[in-house]
């Protein structure tokens, strides 16, 4: 049996696995039928954790302490480490505002996570189906033990000297440009 579990976070059910496991990340894009040109978020527990695997500059230190835990998504360009043990130059992270997936995470350390769905399809949230459609895909799948606001993660890329907002989500453009202060209005 695999290693990938399923799990409820702040926004959607969450399928992932560590990352350094990479016949489970090859197992997830299978589960999902997704395309492999599509990177998988990695989910940290802790600032601690993102440091361990990105660079973060002032300006990401700045938004992850005013908005994480919650639905913020920053890219960063990966440390040589997580280069190097993935091939990946640049990353997607997040903390999530959810006690189980914190713990989860604290445990099991960085995740490669995605929304537990079909490829192109809406995210399942029900735990019934969850379990009826992946139960006998994924090592565990634990209950809901929270509300969910289905509301994507808003996504601010940090890989370029511009910093851009790439996605909207539950955090506004405004709250983000407040946060940043003058200095980033190209946002």
């Amino acid at each position: 049996m695999n290693n990938i579990l399923i799990f409820p976070t702040d926004t959607v059910y969450g399928i992932g696995c560590r990352i350094t496991d990479q016949a489970g990340v090859e197992e997830i894009y299978a589960i999902k039928h997704r395309d492999r040109n599509k990177p998988l978020a990695v989910l940290c527990a802790s600032l601690a954790q993102i440091e361990s695997i990105a660079e973060v500059n002032l300006a990401a230190k700045k938004l992850i302490e005013t908005f994480l835990p919650g639905p913020l998504t920053l890219i960063l360009k990966a440390k040589p480490n997580f280069t190097n043990e993935t091939g990946l130059k640049t990353i997607g992270v997040r903390i999530p505002k959810a006690d189980l997936a914190l713990s989860i995470l604290a445990s099991e350390g960085p995740m490669f996570v995605t929304s537990v769905n079909e490829s192109g399809e809406t995210s399942l949230d029900d735990y019934a189906t969850i379990v009826k459609q992946y139960g006998d895909k994924v090592k565990k799948i634990y209950p809901k033990d929270n509300v969910s606001s289905h509301l994507p993660s808003s996504v601010v890329d940090f890989t370029s000297p511009e910093i851009k907002i790439l996605r909207q989500g539950a955090i506004t453009l405004e709250e983000i440009k407040q946060c940043l202060g003058g200095t980033y209005a190209n946002c």
